[in-house]
């Protein structure tokens, strides 16, 4: 037998197991089932969109109109998460230091923040739906949502804003700023989740998901320092102003595909029978219900 058809035959086999694998490991058909019932590429865009598009402006807007010690510190955070370095940051630390002094000025801004902050709640709702559709949930009643969505806006704003103080420790150092990013993440994705979901799944299986999330943050946190600043300063080089949206807006879909990832493999996690018997039924109270996996990655009632 040629070498060439060796090659050949070995990667039939490897194509032959993984297609057998999901079958063979009902835990990976779930999870294949999971994900692509999710659309985790299409979600992530439509999230990272909405951020860069509504969330990222009414973030600046707020800032304008906070103290000077808030705006340095979201300076810092949003140069370590978008790897703003030289002219990008120049830009961001005008717009985010401006003051408005008059009367006149403030009262304007007032109303653009309220509305810009308004309209950023689409991000929100896009989060919803990311969470609905990994539990299989129907859509909630505008009525009973709009305040869960402004809510979860203005802690995950502020979460943001205090990113920096968080990743080094509140001055301590790196060996606390790494668990208390990680606690922080998580806690902030699992009170996300039984926000956005209305309450309709209990605290305890939302808690993979959460711990998943957190650990995407953290290695996320550590990837960006390493190379978002040469990847923007390499960006405005060749695509001047532009290149800093493309690579802002590029990070912010492997963020969004991170975290969507996490939430939906935490529901097959949580779903496991031996994770299962500790977390308890996922469903809050008894009329509502969430359909359960079958082997093989499809749902049933």
């Amino acid at each position: 037998m040629g070498r060439w058809a060796r090659i050949r035959q070995r990667a039939d086999s490897l194509s032959t197991t993984a297609k057998e694998l999901p079958t063979q490991v009902p835990l990976v058909g779930r999870a294949v089932g999971q994900l692509v019932r999710v659309n985790l590429l299409d979600n992530a865009t439509r999230l990272a969109a909405q951020a860069f598009l509504s969330a990222l402006p009414a973030l600046f807007v707020v800032a304008v109109f906070a103290p000077a010690v808030i705006r340095k510190e979201l300076l810092d955070s949003l140069r370590d998460q978008l790897g703003l370095r030289g002219p990008a940051q120049q830009q961001v630390q005008m717009l985010v230091m401006t003051s408005h002094d008059s009367q006149d000025e403030q009262t304007v801004g007032a109303v653009g923040a309220l509305v810009t902050l308004l309209s950023a709640t689409t991000l929100s709702r896009a989060m919803q739906r990311v969470c609905e559709r990994c539990w299989e949930l129907p859509r909630a009643s505008t009525r009973l949502a709009a305040w869960r969505w402004l809510a979860w806006l203005l802690v995950w704003l502020v979460y943001l804003g205090l990113l920096g103080p968080i990743r080094k420790g509140f001055g301590v150092g790196w060996w606390l700023g790494v668990p208390l990013s990680f606690a922080t993440a998580t806690l902030l994705w699992w009170w996300t989740q039984h926000l956005l979901l209305g309450s309709r799944i209990r605290w305890h299986p939302l808690l993979p998901g959460a711990v998943l999330s957190g650990v995407a943050v953290v290695v996320l946190e550590l990837v960006a320092q390493l190379y978002l600043p040469a990847a923007m300063s390499r960006s405005v080089q060749q695509f001047g102003p532009y290149g800093a949206v493309f690579t802002a807006l590029s990070w912010l879909i492997v963020v969004f595909a991170a975290l969507t990832l996490a939430l939906a493999l935490g529901r097959v996690i949580a779903e496991e029978e031996t994770v299962a018997r500790y977390l308890g039924p996922a469903a809050a109270g008894p009329r509502k219900r969430v359909r359960r996996f079958r082997a093989g990655g499809s749902a049933g009632t």
